[in-house]
């Protein structure tokens, strides 16, 4: 072989030991390379000294670099069991976001799965809509309305009202015509209503049905969830079934779910009945409907109504608001989080306590990886309250109610206030380099010379990197944690950690 060919293959060699280099762990990469690179020194020496090149040679020079790929994939091997995984991960940043990641998935897959969450998250389990009153009669004998007022009202015309409903609260027993329900011990309170008062209300009928009325023209009757669980084993079925109200037959339309109804009188069903039988019944209470520029005129909780007639005098009425649309999972939420970040100060420093004696400037590169992680924190504590909170209101319950929200509510508050100072707290103690949590505290100093030393935690960045002082009592010298920035004549102490 010529000896011009020798730097081709020496080229070669060292690219094959660099390429082996490759799958060594990143903190042992250069230590192996500078070792193969000598014993490759070695083996040219004694298999092809100089001016004495063979195919020979260089075939078993080749199967030496060779060899280095399966020191590599040994060390890789090694450095990727299970149990070293978990302890190069250990502090780290990524696991750190791994877990955050896993409860999420777990909160979202609770709440996936919730019926009540399901529930509340449907247009159609939201409760009243906006742009109620409730009109009663302002005299100090009686409070409530003859139905012909509310007949002479739904057959005019007016600017702040575009609906009237009428209902009036009566004890009547109700008892099935046949079926699997047990006839109740005692009277429940009925509503008497017009036709229309759920539908005005906004109020969303479960297992209601479509079916045409028979030719005996019976009235609708809704349920209220407690009537029909009590008195028809929450029978999915109920639609359709006849029930006796009174003297009267009528026919189950559906279920009003529970804590959706918040007017005067807590009643166990609804009769509905067309507006030429309301005149038959006693007084009761109109809801109306106000048009936007209603809204506008009655928005004040409580409004005076006055009817005046040809001498501009009249009975008068009192309007109350009884807008009672709910915000939704989403306007609670942002309001609980609202709330905590107001409250954050109260519990905790909102300063990262940056601060050091011997500051060494990292490059911005870190600087922006840093604060991305914390951000990343932040984005993945956002929904873990969201989806955790919603499985903690709705767990026991499969549909909207006013407790749940109370419970999403402060739940919100509290979840979010403590996560955001779990993430402070967590961002205070990690690297300002690496991002690993220093760890191994030793107590430095004395309790009693706190105002003419230095007394406090000390902790240790396994990279090498810092070291964290926390003083045991902030003093106007020595307020927050600081920062302590170490050279590289501290690497030969941290060789075996792993962490670069």
């Amino acid at each position: 072989m010529k000896p011009s060919f020798k730097p081709v293959f020496s080229a070669i060699e060292a690219g094959l030991l660099c390429c082996a280099a490759q799958f060594v762990p990143y903190g042992q990469r250069a230590d192996w390379l500078r070792e193969w690179q000598a014993e490759l020194w070695h083996v040219r020496q004694e298999r092809a000294p100089m001016e004495q090149l063979s195919w020979q040679a260089e075939r078993e020079i080749a199967s030496f670099c060779l060899g280095a790929f399966q020191d590599a994939f040994c060390l890789s091997h090694y450095r990727w069991k299970l149990g070293t995984l978990l302890t190069a991960l250990h502090g780290t940043a990524t696991q750190c976001l791994l877990m955050l990641f896993a409860v999420l998935a777990v909160s979202y897959g609770i709440a996936r799965f919730s019926p009540g969450v399901c529930a509340e998250r449907m247009l159609s389990t939201r409760l009243q809509r906006p742009g109620l009153i409730l009109i009663q009669n302002a005299g100090e004998a009686s409070t409530t309305i003859a139905p012909q007022q509310y007949l002479a009202w739904k057959s005019h015309r007016h600017s702040f009202f575009d609906g009237f409903a009428f209902y009036r609260v009566a004890e009547e027993s109700i008892q099935p015509v046949s079926g699997n329900g047990s006839a109740p011990k005692e009277p429940w309170k009925i509503a008497q209503a017009s036709s229309n008062l759920l539908a005005l209300l906004g109020l969303p009928v479960r297992f209601a049905t479509a079916e045409p009325k028979g030719s005996n023209d019976l009235p609708d009757v809704i349920l209220s969830e407690s009537f029909w669980k009590i008195e028809f084993g929450a029978d999915p079925q109920i639609a359709g079934r006849m029930v006796r109200i009174g003297q009267r037959r009528a026919r189950v339309a559906g279920v009003v779910a529970e804590d959706s109804w918040n007017l005067p009188g807590k009643v166990g069903a609804w009769l509905l009945q067309p507006d030429s039988a309301l005149a038959a019944n006693g007084d009761g209470f109109i809801v109306a409907h106000l048009t936007p520029a209603g809204k506008e005129k009655f928005w004040a909780p409580v409004m005076q109504i006055t009817e005046y007639d040809q001498d501009d005098s009249g009975p008068s009425f009192l309007g109350y608001n009884i807008d009672e649309w709910q915000p939704g999972s989403w306007g609670i939420y942002w309001l609980g989080i609202a709330f905590a970040l107001i409250s954050l100060p109260a519990v905790t420093s909102v300063s990262l306590g940056e601060y050091s004696l011997n500051p060494q400037k990292t490059s911005w590169g870190r600087r922006l990886y840093r604060w991305s992680f914390f951000s990343a924190k932040i984005a993945l504590l956002l929904p873990i309250v969201y989806f955790s909170t919603l499985d903690i209101a709705y767990i026991r319950t499969a549909h909207y109610s006013h407790s749940s929200a109370d419970i999403q509510m402060l739940s919100t508050f509290a979840f979010f206030l403590f996560g955001l100072r779990w993430a402070l707290l967590d961002h205070r103690q990690r690297c300002p380099v690496c991002l690993r949590r220093v760890e191994h505290p030793v107590e430095v100093g004395l309790a009693s010379r706190t105002f003419l030393a230095w007394n406090g935690t000390e902790m240790m960045c396994m990279g090498g990197h810092t070291l964290l002082h926390i003083p045991a009592l902030p003093t106007s010298w020595f307020d927050a944690q600081r920062w302590l920035y170490l050279d590289t004549s501290w690497k030969f102490l941290f060789v075996g950690s792993g962490v670069g």
